[in-house]
């Protein structure tokens, strides 16, 4: 969501009232002794919106931990009949808004008690949301279209995200949030683009992490956070892209366009990469031909414009010689040339090519040919001795003909020979 109904430097203090309300309330555990009167009725009830949770909640995580109905929705499970949701025995039925928070955050929030099932798990997820874009109009504006705790875990199926099954399983993480955001209807009363989860799946990262199976490959809760989420400031998308992309943020921060981007409103990384459609990056995106990033601010003949086409050069020349090299010595190599030392020497001039592309984020033609430079010197060997190689092939093959020649004559000869003694007797 966008920053215009941020509300930032709105108190904590509606959240923190819910949650020491839930935190006064002893965290419910798993009934025990008697029957369970919320399973044994709904189960066999013909409406399916009141029996579907009962067969849900058999693969829930809370089922498998001995947790049951009673311990969200109150009530005595061991009474039967409609005395089991009898408000004085704090039957809260189904939770809403602020409600679910404390339903949740009641064990969640208890470090005591959710050390007893999974002391990994962190439990300031309740202080978080209130942080977060969805927890401040929640709690302040009273706004309970906005993502709960079930929206995202869907109540009586949650599954522990190593789960392929599970909503927050990080190949799902995007589709769950596109459950709201990629809802035109839904989210028409908040002018916000609801083209997000179409353009990420068509992203780099999506690729990776649904077809190459790159489980760290960003994903929407890695970029905007989870039970915080917010969307990332301009002064901070560096910051957060960077943590996987640190090479090019610490390149970027220290280069000029750092500051005039701050100064402009642009975000640092998104102004030339794109936030949820980020394409594979490329050689063509240098420049100011058509198409190129460079080319959508600077001209070419300006000081930008010829930095950007410069360093396009330097990096076109080095990617061409290593293509001359590394094929010369395949060639050699497959001709059965023994060419190991100059192919694992040539994969310093990759390294140098690599480390060029990342000096782009220096915006500094010089810091990318440096790293040229140093490649190309690796280049120019490599070519060398796979031009000798094939030269050794070539005198080889020579003399191979010459030798096969020879032996052929000889051969003629003797045979000749014999046949002369043989008519001779």
């Amino acid at each position: 969501m966008n920053n215009a109904y941020l509300g930032r430097g709105t108190p904590l203090l509606p959240l923190l009232v819910v949650i020491g309300t839930a935190a006064a309330v002893e965290p419910a555990s798993a009934q025990s002794g008697g029957g369970d009167s919320c399973r044994s009725c709904h189960e066999v009830l013909t409406v399916e919106r009141l029996a579907a949770p009962v067969r849900a909640f058999l693969e829930d995580i809370h089922a498998a931990r001995g947790f049951s109905c009673a311990d969200c929705h109150g009530g005595d499970p061991t009474v039967a009949g409609f005395g089991a949701m009898d408000p004085a025995k704090g039957f809260v039925g189904r939770p809403a808004g602020r409600q679910i928070i404390q339903v949740c955050g009641r064990c969640h929030s208890d470090a005591a008690f959710m050390r007893h099932y999974n002391p990994a798990l962190r439990v300031d997820q309740a202080a978080e949301y209130a942080t977060s874009v969805h927890g401040q109009r929640l709690l302040t504006m009273g706004d309970r279209k906005v993502a709960t705790c079930v929206s995202c875990h869907p109540a009586h199926r949650i599954r522990p995200p190593d789960d392929p099954r599970s909503s927050v399983n990080p190949v799902n993480v995007a589709r769950t949030c596109g459950g709201c955001h990629a809802d035109t209807t839904y989210m028409r009363d908040y002018g916000i683009p609801t083209n997000q989860l179409e353009s990420y799946e068509r992203s780099v990262h999506w690729h990776a992490l649904s077809v190459n199976g790159d489980r760290s490959a960003p994903t929407c809760n890695d970029c905007h956070g989870n039970h915080g989420a917010a969307p990332p400031g301009v002064g901070w998308v560096g910051n957060v892209c960077g943590q996987c992309h640190s090479v090019m943020a610490d390149y970027f921060a220290a280069s000029p366009h750092s500051s005039i981007f701050t100064q402009l409103g642009v975000p640092g990384c998104v102004g030339c990469h794109g936030n949820h459609a980020v394409a594979v990056t490329a050689d063509t995106m240098l420049g100011v031909a058509p198409g190129s990033v460079c080319g959508r601010c600077h001209v070419a003949g300006a000081g930008g414009g010829i930095a950007a086409a410069a360093m396009r050069s330097a990096i076109d020349s080095l990617r061409t010689d290593y293509s001359m090299a590394d094929s010369l010595l395949a060639t050699a190599e497959h001709a059965g040339m023994e060419v190991s030392q100059p192919q694992f020497e040539l994969r310093n001039a990759r390294t140098a090519l690599l480390q060029a592309r990342n000096a782009v984020h220096t915006f500094v033609a010089d810091s990318v040919s440096r790293h040229v430079d140093e490649g190309l010197v690796i280049t120019a060997t490599a070519v060398k001795r796979g031009h000798a190689a094939l030269g050794d092939l070539r005198f080889r093959r020579v003399g191979l003909g010459v030798s096969t020649g020879i032996i052929v004559l000889l051969i003629a000869g003797l045979v000749l020979k014999i046949r002369q003694l043989d008519a001779g007797r």
